[in-house]
């Protein structure tokens, strides 16, 4: 445990975690408190052995670094940008639509998806944004439609995600827990998966879609053709989440985990191919009511899997990892909590 959130009449809610370092890094999200909830972000500059706390305007959403110091913020109302890794923002022009995630191949050029089929491209850092045509062309009401991940594993060659979920899913009249039995009874309905793929460095993208289960939470792709896909599932489904290894080289992807008791909410590739998954125990067939144990386990072979020993301490909904490389990994929970991660035997 490097650090854990304890103050009384509120709780902190960390939303995600990056380090662009072994000694830089961040996490971001927000103090809850009866009244209000005030966002702020968590800045190290010792690997994690101490850590900051300082406010920020906006409700943070998601974070992306390019280097050590160089790092964009998606907020609830815009985009902001770091030259200090961290130690300060600067609010960037407003984006044309709400984005949920940025990535970028060096300061100039980069791109943000996100809600209503959106999907822009910049080219001065973030100053001006630019639609890519290929992200509105894939089928279904844009109401019900978001890209909600990027990636680039090689400067020419990105890959988007993103779905459409009908307006039955979108519109609940309760939560899960007000009604256990009706969110059990609710069977997981196929739906549309959207994929946007190039391999010219962005200046042409090629969409296309399936019809699929759950929503793809999180993609990973390495340089030399090996990648993890993440997809997550409602609670009627018999299976929590369920990864996937790809190789994007052929576009082919197989099943590589999954298991009824523990639900994985975030995935990681080591520099060996090693791979580490992180998430929580379901405390009950009704999963992210309460949180539940924190679990990581990782695999050099994919058939067999080493469970890492946790604090005790450590509880939550949803797990986020962040690496730099096999000796400096961390994970932060939902929970206010960051722990050091060490290299798998």
């Amino acid at each position: 445990m490097q650090y854990f959130y304890d103050e009384e009449k509120s709780s902190l809610v960390l939303v995600d975690l990056k380090f662009a370092s072994a000694e830089r890094g961040v996490a971001v999200g927000y103090v809850l408190t009866e009244r209000n909830q005030k966002p702020v972000a968590l800045v190290t500059s010792d690997g994690g052995a101490h850590w900051v706390r300082t406010a920020l305007v906006e409700t943070p959403v998601s974070l992306f670094f390019l280097n050590e110091n160089t790092g964009w913020l998606v907020t609830a109302k815009g985009l902001w940008v770091t030259r200090e890794a961290g130690h300060g923002w600067t609010r960037l022009p407003k984006v044309p639509a709400q984005i949920l995630r940025v990535c970028f191949v060096d300061e100039n050029n980069g791109w943000a998806v996100g809600t209503k089929k959106t999907m822009l491209a910049t080219h001065d850092g973030g100053q001006h944004w630019t639609a890519v045509p290929a992200a509105a062309e894939q089928p279904g009401e844009p109401q019900y439609s978001a890209y909600n991940t990027i990636v680039f594993p090689t400067p020419r060659m990105g890959l988007v995600t993103g779905w459409n979920i009908p307006p039955r899913r979108w519109l609940q009249d309760e939560p899960d827990w007000m009604d256990p039995e009706a969110a059990l009874d609710t069977h997981d309905t196929p739906h549309l998966s959207y994929t946007l793929v190039t391999n010219d460095g962005g200046k042409t993208w090629k969409s296309s879609s399936a019809s699929l289960f759950g929503e793809t939470e999180r993609v990973l792709l390495s340089p030399r053709g090996m990648g993890l896909a993440l997809v997550l599932h409602s609670a009627g489904f018999q299976y929590p989440s369920e990864v996937y290894q790809i190789d994007w080289t052929t576009a082919r992807s197989t099943s590589l985990y999954r298991d009824k008791k523990f639900s994985v909410t975030d995935i990681w590739i080591a520099p060996d191919q090693t791979v580490y998954l992180a998430g929580i125990v379901n405390g009950g067939q009704l999963r992210g009511v309460v949180p539940g144990k924190v679990q990581v386990l990782s695999s050099r072979d994919y058939t067999g899997w080493n469970e890492a020993d946790v604090d005790y301490r450590a509880s939550a909904n949803r797990v986020m990892l962040a690496a730099i490389d096999s000796t400096h990994m961390w994970i932060a929970t939902d929970t206010g909590m960051i722990l050091r991660l060490e290299p798998a035997p």
